[in-house]
Order: C-alpha cells, then sequence, then structure tokens
C-alpha cells in the first residue's frame, strides 16, 4: 500500500473496497456538509451502499474510467479527490473532492487535486482537466481556482440536488496552462 504525504498529519492513498466501513463512518460523521453540495452523502447509507460506490470505481480504475483516492488526517479518513471521469482516448478528466469539515480550510483538497492533475497531464499525456461545482459551493470553487483553473460554463439549472435545482460551474485548465515541473 502506498500514500503520499499531503502535510506532516496527512495522507493521499488509494480509497479501495476493502475501506468501506472505514469509508461509511467518514460519511456519517460528515453527511450533512458533504452532502450540502454534492449526492455522495445521499448514496453512501450504509455498508453494502459503500462497498458498492468502492467498487464503481475499482471498476472504472480496471477499465482505466475513473480512480478515487481518501485523505486521511492522523490516521483518520476525512475525505477524497477522484477523476469521476478519465477519458484517456480524448485525454479529458474530471477531478472532484468531498471533505468532513474537521479537515476544511487546511489546502489539502487542494494538494490532493495538484497530485492528481499533475499525474494525469505528465504521466498520462491528459490535455484538459475539467472541475464540475454548484455555483453555491464557493469552497469548491476557491479550489479550482487555487487550481489555475479558469471558469468557462454556468449551466443553469442543470442538476437537482435535494429537490432543488443547482446550477452548476465548468471550470477547466489544459495541459498547456499547467505549470512546468520544479526545476532540479
Amino acid at each position: 500500500m502506498f500514500s503520499i504525504d499531503l502535510a506532516d498529519d496527512a495522507q493521499l492513498f488509494p480509497l479501495e473496497v476493502w475501506h468501506a466501513e472505514e469509508f461509511l463512518a467518514h460519511m456519517d460523521r460528515g453527511r450533512e456538509f458533504i452532502g450540502e453540495h454534492i449526492v455522495l452523502a445521499d448514496i453512501v447509507t450504509d455498508v453494502d451502499s459503500a462497498r458498492g460506490f468502492l467498487s464503481s470505481y475499482a471498476q472504472k480504475t480496471a477499465a482505466d474510467g475513473g480512480r478515487l483516492y481518501g485523505i486521511r488526517v492522523g490516521g483518520t479518513l476525512v475525505g477524497g479527490v477522484l477523476f469521476r471521469i478519465f477519458e484517456a482516448d480524448a485525454g479529458n478528466c474530471e477531478v472532484g473532492c468531498w471533505l468532513e469539515p474537521a479537515a476544511a480550510g487546511r489546502g489539502l483538497v487542494t494538494k490532493a487535486c495538484r497530485i492528481l492533475i499533475d499525474w494525469a497531464f505528465r504521466e498520462r499525456g491528459m490535455h484538459r482537466a475539467e472541475w464540475h461545482a454548484s455555483a453555491a459551493n464557493r469552497k469548491s470553487l476557491a479550489v479550482a481556482e487555487r487550481l489555475g483553473m479558469r471558469r468557462e460554463a454556468v449551466l443553469r439549472e442543470n442538476y437537482p440536488h435535494r429537490g432543488v435545482r443547482q446550477d452548476t460551474e465548468i471550470w477547466a485548465v489544459l495541459a498547456h496552462e499547467w505549470p512546468p515541473a520544479p526545476s532540479a
């Protein structure tokens, strides 16, 4: 098992099916906060649904169509980042995230997403990385901006979330816009 340090007490690691109970406990702790803007909190409600969600990403990873990573702080799962969509042939991917409130404000999601996007561009030759977020999710939009993405569109009332139609902002960065690797 590998992990990448995000901070002294925080690591990024592959989130896998065998983490289902830990993943459910994490969702239970952060359900209200996480569910404010994304459907994940409404999907993962018991061990079977946690296992099903993680299994769907294991299948996406095997098909080279998506990937899922957890963020731990002090050994506790507090959030995650993912390639919701990974279209290697087209050179496009979509990055996303979620986090418990206790871990917010430390820059962990930004650092983790930088690692994912850097890997997508440098190792996989992707051309475009997108970020889709509710227009009401200011913290998520701030991450996209910190990643050097540009807002390209607002899809008005395109996504029904908990009975309310939400606007979705689309942000993106292209490979040639991505910061160069640090020199040795």
